[in-house]
């Protein structure tokens, strides 16, 4: 077996490298075998990364039973819970890149033999997956887990957005402060990504999918020992792949970036994966597009529900049989033959699977729907493209006509909302929240979770250039482009003026003129940035369009 590590430690030449080595306490008996890095987004700010370090053990025991020297480094990993409603929230986008380059570079630098991932949450999956795609060694991907579903509250299991569901709900005086107070204690009973189907469980589902994690992990609870068994099979399995000489490269490929498309719109996945699987596909020099996006969830029914669209959550998903078994049902739908870390193909991985609760997970011959989950909008609002969830959105709500009522940043919308300024009939306009106009396109979270608390979710729109947590629910439709801060037809919408929203026909109108609409457009003039220094100046004079994936474009 050839392992590129083995040119450091050659003596004579390398014996520089070796006595740095040894001054950490490495002996000849380590340096006599691969490298592995173990890339541990741990720390204690994240809440879905907040075991790593135990898990990162049982990874390195595994690298360390199959014969290699496990070598750790740290990757900064950021919370999108923290961060939303503020400033904060500008930055957390703009971190999947900083992942991307942090791994390739610590990777590359010390002439690694192969690489574990360990990541949970929204960036840093993506993030991950974007440096596997492009580095020339083996690589796995390890997931920390979702947490457990909380205390009952609102007729289900809570989570930790209901927390800020229930803060429009003690305003409006339809639950007390103590009930409140009991939420905050009991709506996160343990670490591990949040409970729900937002986009980090989406994403560690989409590894899955990808075949970059072992088949079953990407959704076993945080806190189950089982988790850890997992981390160790995968630290032995990163050796496996490295004497097989299968590359992250071979696995993250046309065919397993199209599985993992389909299986997002299987199981009604964040809208937040379009932007993320086109940045993987950039970096794996796939020409995935989001109109492929579009053709592929509409091909792909809709099979396995879970919050935000139903009652269950992520460990009901996947005690039900989880990504195994809905790839398994979509098998004939799928690239059966695409390789996965396990050194088989996805149709051996998957041969065993079963559906143990037809409640969260259907048949293709009895799906909840029959388009996927997410879908594609067109129209004189968006040239581009903006993006919807019907899966979390209620039928009744996949048309929806009203009046604009615009905002110019999440801060001015939220305020309007908290103040009570939004009506029934009403569409709220969020725009300058974009990749360059934010920049860093953040989450209206905040904004959609205080109109479902005040009531509103069903009698009331949000459309914007930013983005939505993968939780969101009620009617919404973002990552429209081109975006405001670039002349997008959304920076000159009125107060009052008519949209409407028709996802079955995959439109987004603003019911003016197209004359009307370039008069305006010729009076507008471009906003002065809001970060004049800075990663963030950089980033929003860097960033690509949401249609784009929001990428960083690095190839000559």
């Amino acid at each position: 077996m050839f392992w590129r590590s083995k040119n450091l430690f050659k003596r004579p030449q390398g014996s520089g490298t070796r006595g740095l080595f040894k001054s950490m306490g490495y002996s000849d008996y380590d340096l006599e075998r691969p490298l592995i890095g173990v890339a541990n987004s741990w720390n204690q700010l994240v809440p879905g990364h907040y075991n790593l370090n135990q898990i990162s053990d049982y990874v390195k025991q595994g690298i360390r039973q199959a014969g290699a020297t496990p070598v750790e480094f740290g990757v900064i990993a950021a919370c999108d819970g923290v961060a939303q409603g503020h400033n904060g929230m500008h930055y957390i986008l703009p971190t999947r890149d900083l992942i991307a380059n942090d791994i390739e570079m610590m990777v590359e630098a010390h002439r690694l033999d192969g690489v574990v991932l360990l990541g949970s949450c929204d960036k840093i999956v993506p993030g991950m997956l974007m440096a596997a795609a492009r580095l020339e060694v083996p690589a796995i991907f390890v997931v920390g887990g979702p947490m457990e579903g909380g205390c009952e509250f609102d007729g289900r299991t809570a989570d930790m957005t209901s927390i800020t569901e229930g803060l429009a709900m003690l305003r409006k005086g339809r639950i007390t402060q103590a009930q409140y107070d009991a939420l905050e204690d009991a709506a996160g009973p343990s670490c591990g990504s949040c409970s729900f189907l937002g986009t980090a469980n989406t994403m560690c589902c989409l590894a899955e999918a990808l075949g970059m994690c072992l088949p079953g992990s990407a959704t076993i609870p945080a806190t189950r020992a089982d988790r850890l068994r997992s981390a160790q099979a995968a630290g032995r399995q990163i050796i496996a792949l490295l004497n097989q000489d299968i590359l992250s490269r071979q696995i993250i490929s046309h065919k397993s970036i199209e599985n993992a498309v389909r299986l997002n719109a299987a199981i009604g996945g964040s809208t937040n994966a379009i932007l993320h699987m086109l940045a993987i596909a950039y970096e794996a020099d796939d020409d995935l597009t989001v109109d492929a996006f579009e053709e592929l969830s509409r091909t792909t029914p809709y099979i396995a529900r879970m919050n935000p669209a139903a009652a269950a959550n992520v460990p009901d998903f996947h005690a039900a049989g989880g990504v195994p078994a809905v790839m398994k049902e979509i098998l004939p739908l799928l690239h059966a033959d695409a390789m996965t870390v396990t050194g088989k193909t996805v149709g051996e991985n998957v041969q065993k699977a079963q559906i143990n609760n037809s409640a969260i997970i259907r048949t293709l011959d009895d799906p909840w729907s029959i388009g996927g989950g997410l879908a594609v909008l067109k129209g004189n609002l968006a040239p581009n493209t903006a993006i919807t969830k019907p899966a979390a959105i209620k039928p009744q709500m996949h048309t929806f006509t009203g009046k604009a009522c615009c905002f110019d940043s999440e801060e001015a919308a939220n305020r309007a909302i908290r103040d009570g300024q939004i009506r029934e009939g009403d569409v709220v306009v969020i725009r300058y929240e974009g990749p360059k106009g934010g920049p860093g396109m953040r989450e209206m979270y905040q904004a959609m979770k205080m109109l479902y608390g005040q009531g509103l979710a069903l009698k009331t729109a949000l459309i914007t250039d930013g983005r939505f947590s993968g939780t969101n629910n009620g009617c919404f439709v973002g990552h429209i482009s081109p975006e405001a801060a670039e002349g997008g037809p959304l920076a000159v919408v009125q107060d009052g003026d008519e949209i409407t929203i028709d996802i079955p026909k995959r439109n987004l109108h603003l019911q003016v003129t197209d004359e009307e609409i370039q008069r305006r457009l010729r009076s507008w003039q471009r906003p002065e940035p809001k970060f004049g220094k800075g990663y963030l100046a950089l980033y929003s004079r860097l960033a690509e369009s949401a249609d784009k994936g929001a990428i960083i474009r690095h190839k000559s």
